[in-house]
Formats: C-alpha cells, sequence, structure tokens
C-alpha cells in the first residue's frame, strides 16, 4: 500500500510539473509581448505627433503660397486691363 501512494504521489508531482511549466512558459511570452507593444504604442505616440506637427507646417508652408498666387493673378489682372 505504501508504494501505491508513493506512485500516486509522482504521478501527481509529474501532473503538476507538466502542467507548471507550460504556464510559466506562457506567463513570461505574454510578459515580454506585452512590454513590445508598450514600447510600440509609445512610438508610434512619438510618431503621430511629429506627423501632426510636419502636416501643420505643410499647410502653413501651402497657404502661404496660396496668397502668393493670389497676388500674383491680381498684379497680372491689373496689367491686362491696363492696356
Amino acid at each position: 500500500m505504501e508504494w501505491t501512494v508513493v506512485t500516486v504521489v509522482i504521478a501527481l508531482v509529474g501532473l503538476g510539473a507538466a502542467i507548471v511549466k507550460p504556464i510559466v512558459s506562457l506567463t513570461r511570452s505574454i510578459t515580454s509581448l506585452t512590454v513590445v507593444v508598450e514600447r510600440v504604442e509609445k512610438e508610434l505616440g512619438e510618431q503621430a505627433q511629429h506627423s501632426h506637427e510636419s502636416h501643420k507646417r505643410l499647410w502653413s508652408h501651402n497657404d502661404e503660397q496660396d496668397r502668393q498666387l493670389q497676388d500674383h493673378e491680381r498684379r497680372i489682372g491689373v496689367l491686362e486691363n491696363r492696356s
């Protein structure tokens, strides 16, 4: 009867080890992936801010060019109407 108890205990320890090892490995992988995703989110946030500022500068430059074109069109119109 003692050997039966020892066999059952060994079987339970083996079963526990077989279950615990993949869970620990999975937990480690999830933690690593969480860190990577947080880093990517941070970098994307910084990139979005940079892109927003770049777009603002481009649109500002575009507006300035539009004003210059309107001024040139007005001046050309005045010159054409003179003659």
